[in-house]
Formats: structure tokens, C-alpha cells, sequence
């Protein structure tokens, strides 16, 4: 027997399907629009912030990212798989984060909290000067933000990505990891040529979410994992530095 909730809800699904352009093809083709993500998106139709939905730009186990159309301008909707999510690695990130010490335990309220996270984690980096795709709402497991990419489409991965200059984009990526720590006190905590677009270049972090405050007991952990990353990526291509000197810099000492 349905209830009333199911009802209304069916209903406003209704009334709001034949606004949002392209939403049955993508609910067919990719089986994530469940009940609590389309609420997000029809939120957020209402209130304006997307008038029509697009294609995948990325899919993943954790989340898929869609090209969206906002008034003829374009955005990008990161959306978190509710039922496929690394629900224990989120949990693991969050357990120690101050922000986040009353979210509930269910499986729902970590990845509600965990879009939550990465959105403030981008204002934080994006305020400190880190190019990151600027934040523009979110709501349930929905983020709206910035589309990085140009007329011929969504800027490359790093990995690629073909740049003029190794050495400088190596300086340029170095720098963002000081900037983090230093003012925005924030770890990106899993930094990798697949989180990291490059384009008119330069290049722009992404992934923001697992980025833990500084903190979190395994903050410098989380760096020298970050730093060795980016070396191993580099080494062939440029001069790196040594990682026990940045993390000296920065950390005053090396995690072991």
C-alpha cells in the first residue's frame, strides 16, 4: 500500500521531469537517480541553479560528474553514488574531522555530510588562491561547480594531458600543496595525476572531498603520500624535490 510521502513525492517527480531536460535518458543509462538524488536535482531546478542536464564528463565507483546547462551557461554536477560509495573509506576520513563530529552513522548521512565536505573543502582552497572549480551549491549528494573545460570539451586529467613545460606544471602543482597547507590548512589527501585537470596552461585540483583539515592525526601522512605522488608522476619528466624537505618546510619533521 502507498503512503502518503510516496505519493507526494511521485507527484512532484512528475511535475518536474519534463523541465529538466535529458533526466530519463541519464536515469535509464545509469541507474544513480534514486529517490534521494532526484530530490537534489529537483531542489535545485527549482531554485534555478540547473535547467538542463547532459552527458557523463567522468564516471566513477564513488561518484559520476555530468556536463549541465544553468541558464546557457555551463556547469558540472558531481553526483555521489548513494548505494556504491567507499561508505568505510568516507567514514574513515570524516570520523576525525571536527566539522563533521554530529553527522549520523547511516550510510545516507556520511555521503550527505561528504558532499557537504568537499563543497566547503573548495571554498577553503579556492579562497587561499588554489584553482579548483569554483563551488556553487549543493544539496543531499548533488554538487553544482564551476565546468572546467573550454570549447573543445572538458579539460584533460593530467596523465593526458600534453604541457609544454613539465618543470613548471611540477612548481605550479608544489605550490598549490604549500598554499593548502599553509593557508588554506587543508591536505588533499589523495593527490594524483587522475585528480588534476590540466588546461590553458595550467592546473586545477580536483576530488576535493577525502582534503582533511590540518588537524586530523593523519594529516601529514596524508601529505607525504600527496608529495610522493606527485614525484613518482614527475621524475621522468623534470627535477622533483625531496620529499623529507618539504615535508621539513612544512611539517617541521617527517611523518614516518
Amino acid at each position: 500500500m502507498r503512503d502518503r510521502h510516496t505519493d507526494e513525492f511521485d507527484k512532484r517527480v512528475d511535475e518536474l521531469k519534463t523541465k529538466i531536460k535529458g533526466l530519463d535518458q541519464l536515469k535509464v543509462r545509469d541507474d544513480v537517480f534514486d529517490e534521494y538524488t532526484l530530490l537534489g536535482l529537483y531542489k535545485l531546478l527549482s531554485k534555478g541553479w540547473i535547467t538542463a542536464m547532459g552527458g557523463p564528463i567522468s564516471t566513477g565507483k564513488e561518484a559520476n560528474v555530468y556536463l549541465a546547462d544553468r541558464n546557457e551557461n555551463l556547469v558540472a554536477v558531481k553526483i555521489y553514488l548513494t548505494r556504491t560509495a567507499n561508505f568505510k573509506k568516507m567514514q574513515d576520513y570524516i570520523a576525525a574531522d571536527r566539522r563533521f563530529i554530529n553527522i549520523g552513522k547511516s550510510r545516507r548521512d556520511v555521503i550527505f555530510a561528504w558532499t557537504r565536505k568537499e563543497f566547503s573543502n573548495l571554498k577553503r582552497a579556492e579562497d587561499a588562491g588554489i584553482p579548483v572549480p569554483h563551488p556553487l551549491i549543493f544539496d543531499r549528494n548533488v554538487l553544482v561547480m564551476e565546468y572546467l573545460g573550454d570549447e573543445k570539451g572538458a579539460f584533460p586529467q593530467l596523465r593526458l594531458a600534453e604541457f609544454e613545460d613539465p618543470q613548471q606544471t611540477y612548481d605550479e602543482i608544489l605550490d598549490y600543496i604549500r598554499t593548502l597547507w599553509k593557508k588554506a590548512k587543508l591536505v588533499h589527501g589523495d593527490l594524483s595525476e587522475y585528480n588534476i585537470l590540466y588546461g590553458r596552461g595550467h592546473s586545477y585540483l580536483i576530488d576535493m572531498g577525502q582534503a582533511v583539515t590540518l588537524d586530523h592525526p593523519h594529516a601529514p601522512g596524508f601529505l607525504k603520500r600527496d608529495l610522493e605522488q606527485l614525484n613518482r608522476f614527475f621524475h621522468e619528466r623534470c627535477s622533483t624535490h625531496e620529499v623529507s624537505e618539504i615535508l621539513e618546510e612544512l611539517c617541521g619533521s617527517s611523518p614516518r
